[in-house]
Parts: C-alpha cells; sequence; structure tokens
C-alpha cells in the first residue's frame, strides 16, 4: 500500500487509513479527510478536514495522505501541526475569523496572519521554499463589506507573500482555493529545502498578473510546479478552470467549461514535459480532484472527464464553490515521476 518512494500520495477509505500499522503511520506526513471527520487516532498527524461532500462513485467519506519512505518527526508551531523528513515538511493549519472581528475584512487579516505563521515555520525549520498550497474557506464568492471574500483572501496572501520576502515573479507556489459548507480558513501546504520550478500556461495570463477587474491584488499562484526531491520529480497543477486569457469561457455552460479546463491542463503539460527531468507527462496517468459546484452537474462534468483522461484514472469529485462565481468546474492534478540518472 505504501510505496518505497521519497513521498508518495495514496486514496484511502476510513477502513484502510484505520487499517495501517504503526510503523506504516510512522512514515505519514499527512492527510486531508474529504467528506468526514478525522479518525480519532490521528493524534499529532496534520490533517487538513474539507467540509465539502464527495459526489458519485466518490460519494462517503476519502481520506488524501501523503507519506514518506522514512519516519517521520511531529512538530507543532503557531498553531500549525507538522511533520517532516529529510526532505520534506507538510503542515495544517486552521484560523478562525473570529478571531479577527474587530477588523472591517477579518478573513483578509486571517489569510495574512496564517501565512505569515506559515512562513516563519518554513524559515526554523530550514525548509524555506513553498511547494503546494491547498486552501479552503466558507462562502468564498459572498461579499462582506463591499468585497467578495475570495478577494479578501487574496489581499491578505499576498501581504503576507510581500512582507516575507517571497513575491518575487513566478518564485511562487502552485495552490488552489475553493469555497466550503462551514469551517475555518483551513490551510495543508507542503515545503522542501529545494526552490520548485513554477510552470506557467500559455493559454492563460499568470494569475500574479491578473489586471484590476479580479480585485486589488493578484493570486499569489503558479498554475503548476515541478518540486526536486532525491531521485523524484513530483508534479502540482493548480487549481484550474475554464479560463482563457484571464477571462471566464463558456459561462453557464458545464460541459463547456469542463472541456476547456482540461484543454488548459493539456497545456500545462506541453510546457511541464518541456522542463521535466524525468520523461514526459501524460494526461491520463494524473491523479485529479475535480471540483464541481452544483452537483446536478456531475454526471455531465464527470462523463467529460473520463472521456478525455481515461475511465481508468484516478478521479475524486467533490462539491465545492470555485473562486469565481461563473465558474462551474475546477481540476487540480498531481503526478510522479522517477528521475534515475536523471
Amino acid at each position: 500500500m505504501i510505496e518505497a518512494m521519497p513521498v508518495a500520495h495514496s486514496r484511502l477509505s476510513p477502513p484502510q487509513l484505520a487499517g495501517l500499522s504503526d510503523a506504516q503511520r510512522q512514515r505519514l506526513l499527512g492527510v486531508t479527510c474529504i467528506g468526514g471527520p478525522a479518525e480519532a487516532w490521528h493524534g499529532e498527524l496534520p490533517v487538513q478536514n474539507v467540509a465539502a461532500p464527495l459526489l458519485g462513485r466518490s460519494a462517503g467519506a476519502l481520506n488524501e495522505v501523503w507519506y514518506s519512505a522514512e519516519s517521520c518527526r511531529s512538530g507543532e508551531f503557531a498553531g500549525i501541526r507538522f511533520r517532516v523528513d529529510d526532505n520534506v515538511l507538510y503542515g495544517v493549519l486552521d484560523v478562525e475569523e473570529s478571531a479577527f472581528r474587530g477588523s472591517p475584512l477579518p478573513l483578509q487579516h486571517a489569510a495574512e496572519d496564517a501565512y505569515r505563521r506559515i512562513f516563519a515555520l518554513l524559515d526554523r525549520e530550514s525548509y524555506p521554499h513553498l511547494w503546494r498550497a491547498w486552501n479552503y474557506l466558507a462562502d468564498i464568492n459572498a461579499e462582506r463589506n463591499g468585497l467578495e471574500r475570495y478577494r479578501q483572501f487574496n489581499i491578505g496572501r499576498h501581504d503576507a507573500f510581500l512582507a516575507s520576502g517571497r513575491l518575487a515573479r513566478g518564485n511562487v507556489p502552485a495552490a488552489c482555493a475553493l469555497g466550503t459548507l462551514r469551517g475555518p480558513l483551513t490551510i495543508a501546504f507542503m515545503a522542501g529545502r529545494t526552490a520548485p520550478t513554477p510552470i506557467e500556461n500559455p493559454r492563460q495570463v499568470s494569475a500574479y498578473e491578473y489586471p484590476a477587474i479580479y480585485g486589488p491584488r493578484s493570486p499569489t499562484f503558479s498554475r503548476a510546479a515541478f518540486a526536486q526531491l532525491p531521485g523524484q520529480e513530483l508534479l502540482f497543477i493548480s487549481g484550474t478552470a475554464s479560463i482563457v486569457g484571464h477571462q471566464t469561457t463558456h459561462v453557464g455552460d458545464v460541459a463547456g467549461q469542463a472541456r476547456e479546463t482540461l484543454a488548459n491542463i493539456a497545456a500545462l503539460l506541453e510546457s511541464a514535459n518541456g522542463k521535466t527531468r524525468s520523461t514526459p507527462y501524460a494526461l491520463a496517468e494524473l491523479s485529479l480532484r475535480a471540483y464541481i459546484r452544483r452537483a446536478e452537474d456531475y454526471p455531465c462534468a464527470q462523463a467529460i472527464i473520463e472521456e478525455q483522461v481515461g475511465a481508468d484514472a484516478s478521479v475524486v469529485y467533490v462539491q465545492a464553490d470555485i473562486c469565481r462565481s461563473d465558474l462551474l468546474v475546477e481540476i487540480e492534478a498531481m503526478a510522479s515521476h522517477t528521475m534515475g540518472n536523471c
């Protein structure tokens, strides 16, 4: 069940996760629980609970698990629970917006506070390079005090990157930001000792260069990124949607948006294959997480995704709100290659 790779990823049901041996549990870096609460035995393990239901064949509860080839050390810093091995730090942080209720834009300050703490941890532990971040927040498209909540989040995240000296053009992690039914701002992240290689999509304006019509601060992420470990290359594809240039396409058409999203992922793979230090990446090998705004759109989106990626592809379907109110589908992905003598 757990491969001998420096870092690996699996999807386990609650019984499968509970059935891991003590030795296997020592190698766990962290878990994201979707569709159900964390198991009681997790203890010091970084666990992200995503308050979003699973759809279709995925329905129920599922654990996205990251694990190491070696035993990991646990730690806690500034409210962040984390695990590390020689190459990777994986952490989870939940921030309650109520702690910033004195501010007119509490989510903005919660996001800035969260990322400042994350960067302080990375500097303290000497894993300075943020590779990937998974952000979830309630009511992502709602407007509060004249500003959409996603745009509030972007201001806080951007300001934390700026304050930490990490806001260099293109030198930002792969990421996603989705809307959940409830809960705090929750962030899971993976970082390492080596800088990631950012990848951009020639069909899209880089997110960090969006025009001001999308908010006071641009989103702070790369479209995709490579992370290198000894003998291994990880490819992280950020949350990707039906955007060409910087504009939403196929508004109101879930089928059109699903196809456009997959076209963007194919373009990212083409860009990635021009930078990879391993063999080329293919669409069919990706591990996908597909977010669908409306549950009734699942059959249509699922049929298109499996038509293009393959019926045997590893896809989890989650009902969640997307960062723009006119987006109906978002897909993120990852893959891992050995590098051999590359």
